[in-house]
């Protein structure tokens, strides 16, 4: 099932949501709208049974794949027949980065199962190759995302505050056909560009100034994770103008030095360096030590997703079919900021944007 098995030796996988689902729920069930909050997906290399309660019950029968069996539950007692005749005496996998601890002991008790076993990696390890389809979502979630930066400067006017245009930035990606944002749009004006996680405030828009904004959409479950940096209503013959512009510039070309270096086989850490390497040196190393954190990140269900990086430590192999930000970025405390992020898809031939 989705290749989770040939990483994972047990005999069953168990998937318990909680009040929050996770989001391996979503990757093996593959639906696209239901709440699901303490549901179990069983899984076994042959089928997936489904226990849900009567509130998901046609929610499920109207999304599920052919291979799964829905079957309502109500009540612990009931839950506790339902995983014994299914789990007892077998070596089953669950998520323990997801899974909390009282959870894992009520599981294991009502389930019989003879033993419990960490199977996270397993379904990193299998999320961080893309299939076709999988590919196709995370490429209109992209597209949703370059739509609605195309004329978004159009909207900029001075005065108007970070969350003012964070709010119109997401309801331009819902009307673009986004389900929701991936993550809390980021929106940093001037100084506050030189934070890369900034939430946006009631800071005031000013002419000759940084605007960043970091935003990703989510379409049938899949993130993107786009940046982009601009300069509201610049004044060309400051120096101020110029010394943003030269940041812009080189994180640009930082950001193309990466791409170059992104190939099947590689380790992550070789286009971090490339990046870093621009960054530190050019105009005689101006912006050494300003970029300051990794390259990128695996990018899936999750906008982290898989657990790969492309940092300065990293030795994860580049594959066919994983798909990474690209974001290097420059960050002068008391001046403001500059990231450029795009996602990327690994191929035989190397890197292509998305």
């Amino acid at each position: 099932m989705r290749g989770v098995f040939s990483e994972f030796g047990g005999d069953a996988i168990l998937i318990y949501n909680t009040s929050i689902v996770d989001s391996n729920f979503i990757y093996m069930s593959g639906f696209t709208s239901g709440i699901f909050e303490h549901t179990a997906l069983l899984v076994t290399k042959n089928r997936m049974v489904l226990l849900t309660s009567e509130l998901e019950y046609q929610t499920a029968l109207s999304q599920k794949p052919k291979e799964m069996k829905v079957v309502k539950y109500t009540g612990v007692e009931e839950l506790k027949r339902h995983l014994g005749k299914l789990l007892d005496g077998a070596v089953v996998g669950v998520d323990m980065e997801f899974l909390p601890y009282s959870y894992f002991r009520k599981l294991k008790k009502l389930s019989g199962a003879k033993k419990f076993v960490d199977a996270s990696r397993a379904f990193s390890k299998a999320r961080l190759v893309k299939d076709d389809k999988e590919i196709e979502c995370i490429q209109k979630a992209v597209d949703i995302v370059k739509h609605t930066f195309s004329g978004i400067e159009n909207i900029f006017k001075t005065g108007m505050t970070e969350k003012e245009l964070a709010a119109e930035f997401d309801n331009r990606m819902r009307i673009n056909g986004a389900a929701e944002p991936s993550f809390k749009t980021i929106v940093a004006f001037s100084k506050n560009a030189a934070l890369p996680h900034h939430a946006p405030d009631d800071t005031p828009l000013r002419a000759n100034e940084f605007v960043l904004i970091d935003a990703g959409a989510r379409f049938n479950n899949y993130c993107s994770d786009l940046t982009r940096t601009f300069i509201f209503k610049p004044d060309k013959s400051s120096g101020k103008y110029k010394e943003m512009k030269r940041m812009i510039d080189t994180v640009k070309e930082a950001q193309k030095l990466a791409l170059d270096a992104i190939t099947p086989g590689a380790d992550g850490m070789k286009a971090h360096k490339a990046a870093e390497g621009h960054i530190n040196t050019v105009n005689g190393g101006t912006y050494k030590g300003k970029f300051i954190h990794s390259l990128g990140h695996s990018i899936g269900i999750d906008v982290h997703d898989g657990g790969a990086r492309l940092s300065g430590h990293s030795h994860s192999k580049l594959g066919k079919g994983m798909v990474f930000s690209d974001e290097p970025g420059i960050y002068i405390t008391g001046f403001g900021g500059v990231r450029f992020e795009d996602d990327i898809l690994v191929t035989d031939d190397g890197a292509r944007l998305l």
